[in-house]
């Protein structure tokens, strides 16, 4: 499979990979024909999928029996009236028919919008009008089918809603009932160029009103490097990455780089995150590969790991924000297992990254992955020197990277103003040790100036996780007469910590910080809440505390 998609199939180290990682981008690719039916032909009975949900229901589906239900899929929805460049949006959480109705829009040639169940009936009226959405495919959950008939009357361009059950409303085709008698199905002549919008994602921000990411059918290419190197996976591989169907890192970690490596995707349908039971579907499953954002590792840590056989696992990786070290040593610790940790964004693939032939530093974000020319600049897009903090760009030179976005979709001024003069600015802030590995500092309206610092947060956050009372913080600043700012810390405390929550806990936390990092960073500011504020990604949304402070 890959020799069709890569110049040179295996590294030995990162010089070889930094020298020689070069794509081969078919003409009209498209993932759903050109990977997932070439696997049906050539490992039919391999397992694509092993899907299971808290009732402990599961169902395996092979290659054969997907490109043969995404068939059919593809036929009912054309039969319906969708078509190529057609809108759709998928609210179908962990349920296995989210992988069969996108492939099926991919072999159409319509856009796919993935999105969150915890929709409300606004979020999806913005959604419908901002996108020109023709159909959405949901879930036949009560919540999310009051949500989407409550948004019907203000979406004009919304003209058929499909639900997959269990419930089956007025107003709503049946999925399974209806998709039996959808006609054979037949390949449209030209289905997409590499240049059409595959799929869009409405980013769920730390600040304003969600964008509109879009990726033409280039996009999957990209995330090769995701699935068959970062991930390490191979044929027979069973790879679990904890996220919602509706958030990007099912593209990361459930999709598209898992089946270019002909890796069986696992899928656990679940409601509430509960590590316990998570552990235990690893173990029961016998996972091979795993990878969730930090904040499931620091739940994971703090159960009993030895009750639990996860000999099964070969490699685990972790994405989405920036991972503590106090927690990478910690894992490693308990199960003898390093993390490699992956960073990129909605509108990307991995940017920087630690692959296997690379030794982490703990707390690091890794190198630069050579699928993107990244750069670390000032302000005024000089080079910074080693160990000083700027942001994170990439150079264009005059070619869009594999894997990078397409645009926002119909916001040319909000593209121009993170893609110009040949690069595209990230936004994130980090600095680079003398070895080239990248560290994690702040988005560049989060780093807070005190009495003429400049305090990344992250850095600060690092510094209390290694307490064993915190469970989870953020840092944020707070406007001071005298200071400009200074740093203030919200605090998650442990279940055991509980008991201890006021003025002598906070003291030793300031003083903990001043012990671990420059004393200058520690949090004047610390309040003990129950839980942070967060996007529907799971990311730390220290905006809403920054402007909850303001308004007091």
């Amino acid at each position: 499979m890959l020799e069709r998609f890569l110049k040179q199939t295996s590294f030995t180290d990162n010089q070889d990979y930094k020298n020689n990682l070069e794509f081969k981008v078919p003409d009209n690719f498209n993932f759903a024909y050109d990977v997932m039916d070439i696997w049906a032909k050539e490992a039919p009975d391999d397992k694509a999928i092993i899907w299971t949900n808290e009732k402990g229901n599961s169902r395996n589906i092979t290659f054969l029996q997907l490109k043969e239900e995404s068939d059919r899929a593809a036929s009912y929805l054309m039969s319906l009236g969708i078509k190529r460049g057609d809108m759709v949006m998928l609210i179908l959480t962990r349920r296995y028919e989210f992988w069969i109705a996108i492939l099926a829009l991919h072999k159409i040639g319509a856009i796919a919008i993935p999105a969150t169940h915890m929709l409300t009936a606004q979020d999806i009226i913005y959604r419908n009008n901002k996108a020109g959405i023709k159909a959405i495919i949901c879930v036949g959950y009560d919540y999310v089918l009051k949500q989407v008939k409550n948004s019907m009357s203000q979406s004009p361009t919304v003209n058929t809603l499909i639900s997959i059950g269990p419930k089956v409303p007025e107003g709503f085709h049946d999925w399974h009932k209806e998709i039996n008698n959808a006609p054979q199905f037949v390949r449209p002549t030209l289905v997409n160029t590499n240049d059409d919008i595959m799929l869009v994602y409405f980013t769920s921000g730390t600040s304003g009103e969600p964008k509109m990411v879009a990726h033409d059918f280039t996009y999957p290419i990209g995330h090769i490097t995701t699935g068959v190197f970062w991930h390490n996976l191979h044929r027979g591989s069973i790879h679990l990455t904890v996220a919602d169907t509706g958030w990007a890192k099912v593209a990361w970690g459930k999709l598209y780089g898992q089946w270019f490596a002909g890796a069986t995707i696992f899928v656990y349908d679940h409601e509430k995150f509960n590590a316990q039971k998570l552990l235990g579907v690893i173990e029961r499953f016998k996972v091979t590969s795993f990878c969730a954002p930090p904040t499931v590792y620091r739940f994971m840590i703090h159960e009993d790991l030895t009750k639990f056989d996860l000999s099964s696992l070969e490699h685990c990786t972790t994405a989405g924000e920036a991972l503590n070290p106090s927690v990478f040593e910690t894992f490693k610790k308990l199960t003898g297992i390093t993390l490699y940790e992956g960073f990129g964004q909605t509108e990307t693939t991995m940017t920087l990254g630690t692959m296997p032939w690379i030794t982490p530093k703990p707390g690091s974000m890794g190198v630069p992955n050579p699928q993107y020319d990244i750069h670390l600049v000032r302000r005024d897009m000089t080079p910074c020197n080693d160990n000083e903090n700027g942001e994170i760009v990439v150079k264009i030179n005059g070619k869009k990277p594999i894997g990078l976005f397409k645009e926002y979709y119909n916001d040319p001024k909000l593209t121009q103003e993170v893609w110009h003069d040949d690069y595209y600015h990230t936004g994130d802030v980090a600095y680079r040790d003398a070895d080239g590995y990248y560290w994690f500092v702040g988005r560049t309206d989060d780093v807070i100036k005190s009495s003429g610092y400049r305090i990344g947060p992250f850095e600060v956050e690092s510094a209390l996780m290694s307490h064993p009372a915190v469970m989870e913080c953020a840092i944020t600043g707070v406007p001071d007469e005298f200071r400009g700012m200074v740093v203030k810390a919200t605090v998650v405390v442990n279940k055991s910590w509980q008991g201890k929550i006021g003025d002598p806990l906070a003291k030793e936390l300031q003083e903990h910080v001043k012990r671990v990092t420059a004393p200058y960073k520690y949090p004047r500011i610390v309040e003990f809440v129950d839980e942070l504020p967060k996007t529907i990604s799971g990311k730390i949304r220290r905006v809403e505390i920054r402007e909850r402070d303001n308004s007091k």
